[in-house]
């Protein structure tokens, strides 16, 4: 955990502190206090892998910007802020807005951002922006989102963030872990929000994701240990996301790879496949011969040594 307060900075360096912890920690941001005979900030930041941070501020009041002039650094994370005081934000040149107390902000550090701030007390989570994407696809059709304190799922993701801020977690594992956790607790939250999320509109980035995980799936089938993380880390996103697709389509991830496999044993009764019924299971991916069974009749009505049967009176007659 990194910290810094100014009470502890002389206040002809007070400012310059500011900006060279933000910069360092969270994002390039010029400030200038309202009254800097009061100026007084305390901030604290904590990485997480996968490009995480969590962070946490008390301002006195003051201007931030992230002025055109501070794009040119290449950020283009997002940051999703609350705070605790009403305060007034224009992205892109747009006229002010206010957001309110316990509102989520989320803004793309590659758009301009002008706010003026109350005294307040500020909470942090900034995210890596591909990473978001693979998640929410076109999130970048807008550099802010305003997500209101009543939505259902804030407080859960607010209170995550909170307890990891609180108790960081205690190696590696554990944080790594917990960095998938804010990135799907986001995307879950944002579901309904971003325009277009293809993982529920199943159509442009989204469809052409879940084209390359049947594909993935389909590529391996015969492996008894093929599960849904599998497939995630092949194709660089999360299983909340594969899962969300799937859902989208009124399936499972679980229910796809069955009936595929399901498929392929019956496409190789159907071609004569030698071997036993058991050969056949094991070697469509199926671990247990009774699961497969079982499974086999409830899909297509009648059972493996029914088609190989009717499948040898077929070439005999």
């Amino acid at each position: 955990m990194q910290r810094l307060s100014t009470r502890s900075v002389p206040e002809r360096h007070r400012l310059a502190f500011v900006h060279d912890f933000v910069a360092r920690h969270v994002a390039g941001m010029e400030f200038r206090p309202l009254d800097p005979r009061s100026f007084d900030i305390d901030l604290a930041a904590y990485a997480l892998p996968d490009a995480v941070t969590l962070a946490q501020a008390h301002y006195s009041p003051l201007d931030g910007a992230r002025s055109r002039a501070l794009l040119g650094d290449g950020r283009d994370d997002y940051q999703l802020m609350i705070h605790s005081t009403d305060h007034q934000v224009s992205v892109d040149g747009k006229p002010p807005i206010t957001v309110a107390a316990g509102d989520l902000m989320i803004v793309n550090q590659a758009v301009w951002t002008e706010c003026r701030l109350p005294e307040t007390w500020l909470r942090v989570v900034q995210l890596d922006r591909t990473r978001l994407a693979r998640l929410l696809p076109r999130i970048d059709r807008s550099g802010c989102y305003i997500i209101p304190a009543t939505t259902p799922g804030l407080h859960l993701f607010a209170g995550y963030a909170e307890l990891l801020r609180q108790s960081p977690p205690g190696d590696a594992e554990a944080a790594a872990l917990a960095a998938r956790h804010l990135y799907d607790l986001v995307a879950h939250l944002l579901g309904d929000v971003v325009p277009g999320d293809t993982a529920r509109g199943g159509e442009g980035i989204g469809a052409a994701r879940m084209a390359l995980v049947r594909k993935e799936i389909l590529s391996r089938l015969t492996d008894p240990e093929l599960d849904i993380g599998t497939i995630a880390r092949r194709q660089g996103v999360t299983p909340r996301y594969i899962q969300r697709l799937f859902a989208a389509e009124g399936t499972s991830f679980t229910e796809y790879l069955r009936e595929s496999r399901l498929q392929l044993a019956m496409r190789q009764l159907r071609d004569g496949q030698t071997g036993s019924i058991a050969d056949i299971a094991f070697a469509a991916g199926f671990q247990d011969l009774s699961h497969f069974n079982r499974a086999f009749r409830g899909h297509f009505g009648c059972t493996p040594s029914d088609i190989r049967a009717a499948t040898l009176r077929e070439r005999a007659g």
